[in-house]
């Protein structure tokens, strides 16, 4: 079975997010959109696009999307199918938190790796 197919995305957590976002806009030219981040869109080796995207996002205190964990960031995992791989991830002995959720933006599952953190898994919506 195929677990995961890329990162879907990188969400930081920050107290001065506005400062976050300049300085990575000013040193490493992330071009932060006005909702707080950046979409890399994938591309194969000749620099296609393949269909799929990278989100890369600051949030500040108490702004969207809620922390996964009490983790400065969260990586969330692109799976093709969700529940299938938490089902097997429990059959492995796997500590899976929470119960699937399912949103316009496709369907999330949680699972503790060994050291506590909590990793987001993300199946993105038929066609994406």
């Amino acid at each position: 079975m195929k677990r995961v197919t890329g990162i879907g995305g990188i969400f930081f957590k920050a107290q001065d997010a506005d400062g976050m976002r300049a300085w990575y806009k000013t040193h490493l030219g992330i071009e932060v959109q006005p909702w707080g981040g950046a979409a890399f869109s994938w591309t194969d080796d000749e620099g296609k696009p393949t269909g799929g995207t990278t989100i890369w996002s600051i949030s500040g205190p108490g702004e969207d999307p809620p922390p996964a964990s009490s983790a400065p960031f969260t990586i969330n995992y692109r799976v093709a199918d969700v529940e299938a791989l938490l089902r097997v991830l429990r059959e492995e002995g796997c500590n899976v938190v929470g119960e699937v959720q399912d949103s316009e933006y496709g369907k999330f599952g949680w699972v503790l790796d060994p050291e506590g953190n909590k990793v987001e898994l993300w199946q993105p919506p038929p066609g994406q």
